[in-house]
């Protein structure tokens, strides 16, 4: 039961400035007023703490009593994350709207984890094994696709196992086993609890070497993000960042998908709930829904609890991480988590910083990406968050404090661009302000499922749109027809590959989701288009008829080849120099 700790004597928006005794701490979590409303200590000064307070603070009076446990802000981690939709401090929205209809009530309190639900638990360790930090000493089936590894919390010493329960069904309340550590008895259950601003231990971070599967191929092919990178997202308004992350969330390679929902539109939000209830996973033929965590603070909830989405949506990711999977963290939009720490700065008086942000900012946003990372777990396995986080830059200028501090801590940048994006190019990541920081890292993967050609032929292609954007220049002053056909064949094929490569519909049933073998082969047929163009070129051989050949067509149609259908595509790009040689000599 939690104690009175103050009484409030200053409210100020979501800041609640109370008198406090001198067992309070920063980080505590507390319950404000009568209401019992959910905030956290973020500054202490003598008797006075600063309460940001994660609800509505509208009817609370100086006065008013404040409670609390005396523990910092955690998490329920344990089986039925999966699938649930939570709110930014972990309360189950849809048992919210079954108890208290659309609206949420202020100050409600219900238990993240269904208490009632039984899960079939298959013990993994035996009575007088060594037990540590992290180990894993059971299973339970918590969706067809994931099985939740029941882990020993962090914080339990190592010892020896005395007791644990046979396979059956049990509630997550239910002592499952016991451990003897120096004499004393650590009883475990199949959940516990977690402070979500504290980083979960781990061995050792490894390097990032292999690519996260995206099926999209302006990013796997051009600007790849390795898994346990950090990818930054950013474009002004309708430059389709929401998209791009609800394509990610919906075919990459992820075991687990975290999505943050931090600030943003409830239409968005909604869209990505209702659509996830439907979509089928291409790798098992299951729902997507059965191996993802939903965190909703929409732009219409408090502000401050913005703020703790971040951290809500972290923590779930390292404890699925902690299991030895593949986590992706969606974060949409941290910008809107960045207002919210202005807004609180301002309240709380503190000078602020260029755009009124405050002076900490970067230290905030470091402390969110450092979270990420491949490792190797407590338990000897491995797994990785990789966490990809939209950037809202206001007018969509990357120069403004959020999106030139986020590019200090991330090593892959996918600049939206608003000609693309009103072009209706999408996805419409710029091939000039975009850039991967793991192509190096990841290549040797790349070569080792393709024929080595990987990393030449990529070159090769960034090399040709960086002539193409000059050469628009001077297409811009004095037209195209001036230009010798040796500088026309790197337009058209630049032009071919942005329209039928880079450009992808999310919408096409074939188009959505592109293969790494798919992938590859439409780019080796472009790029052989290219090579051989350039040798026909000398041989008078004009653009019109490169145009107007049916290897041209070919190419523009590749988009529409399924999965079933590479044999035919390979067939095809194996034949593009003997096809042009043939109908254009």
């Amino acid at each position: 039961m939690a104690e009175k700790v103050g009484t409030i004597i200053r409210i100020n928006g979501p800041v609640v400035q109370i008198r406090c005794n001198e067992n309070i701490k920063i980080l505590d979590m507390v319950e404000v007023g009568d209401f019992h409303l959910v905030g956290e200590v973020v500054r202490l000064k003598e008797d006075v703490a600063y309460v940001q307070v994660y609800e509505d603070t509208t009817s609370l009076k100086a006065g008013d009593p404040v409670y609390s446990d005396k523990v910092p802000l955690s998490l329920e981690l344990g089986p039925g994350l999966i699938g649930n939709i939570f709110d930014g401090i972990q309360r189950p929205l849809e048992k919210i709207k079954a108890q208290e209809g659309d609206f949420i009530s202020r100050g409600i309190h219900i238990s993240a984890l269904d208490r009632e639900k039984k899960w079939h638990f298959t013990p993994l360790k035996k009575i007088g094994e060594k037990i540590g930090p992290g180990d894993i000493i059971g299973e339970v089936q918590e969706t067809a696709q994931v099985k939740h590894r029941i882990l020993v919390p962090p914080q339990i010493p190592e010892g020896i196992l005395v007791s644990i329960k046979e396979e059956g069904d049990y509630d997550i309340e239910n002592t499952i086993a016991e451990i003897d550590s120096n004499g004393s008895i650590y009883s475990l259950k199949m959940y516990h609890r977690w402070p979500v601003r504290k980083n979960r231990p781990y061995r050792q971070k490894i390097d990032a070497n292999i690519p996260l599967i995206t099926g999209q191929r302006v990013i796997d092919t051009l600007f790849p993000v390795a898994k346990g990178g950090c990818v930054a997202v950013p474009g002004g308004f309708g430059t389709g960042k929401t998209v791009v992350q609800h394509q990610l969330a919906k075919w990459s390679d992820a075991d687990i998908v975290v999505f943050v929902g931090c600030g943003e539109r409830g239409n968005e939000m909604t869209d990505v709930l209702a659509n996830f209830t439907k979509l089928v996973d291409p790798r098992t033929g299951r729902l997507l829904l059965e191996r993802t965590v939903f965190i909703a603070n929409t732009s219409n909830m408090p502000v401050a609890a913005r703020e703790a989405s971040i951290y809500t949506g972290i923590t779930i990711a390292e404890y699925f991480r902690d299991m030895g999977y593949e986590v992706a963290l969606m974060a949409d939009s941290t910008s809107r988590r960045a207002e919210a720490l202005r807004e609180l700065s301002g309240r709380m008086e503190e000078i602020p910083l260029e755009e009124g942000f405050p002076g900490y900012l970067p230290s905030r946003l470091a402390e969110f990406y450092e979270r990420a990372g491949r490792v190797i777990n407590l338990n000897g396995s491995t797994g990785s968050i990789t966490v990809i986080a939209s950037v809202s830059p206001p007018g969509g200028d990357f120069s403004e404090p959020v999106t030139s501090h986020t590019k200090r801590f991330i090593r892959c940048f996918w600049a939206l661009d608003r000609d693309l994006a009103y072009s209706r190019h999408y996805p419409a990541i710029s091939w000039i302000d975009s850039y991967s920081e793991y192509v190096d890292g990841i290549k040797d993967w790349w070569n080792s499922q393709t024929d080595g050609g990987w990393m030449e032929y990529r070159n090769e292609i960034l090399d040709l749109l960086q002539k193409e954007q000059r050469l628009q220049q001077i297409v811009k002053l004095i037209g195209p027809d001036v230009l010798p056909n040796t500088q026309k064949i790197v337009l058209e094929t630049c032009l071919l590959f942005k329209n039928a490569f880079l450009q992808q519909s999310a919408f096409d049933e074939v188009d959505t989701f592109c293969s790494v073998r798919k992938q590859f082969l439409m780019f080796k047929a472009i790029i052989t288009f290219h090579k051989k163009a350039e040798q026909l070129i000398k041989q008078s051989i004009t653009i019109d008829e490169l145009r107007e050949s049916e290897v041209y067509r070919g190419i523009v149609r590749m988009k529409s080849y399924s999965e079933q259908d590479l044999g035919e595509l390979e067939k095809f790009v194996n034949s593009i120099e003997q096809q042009m040689e043939k109908s254009l000599k």
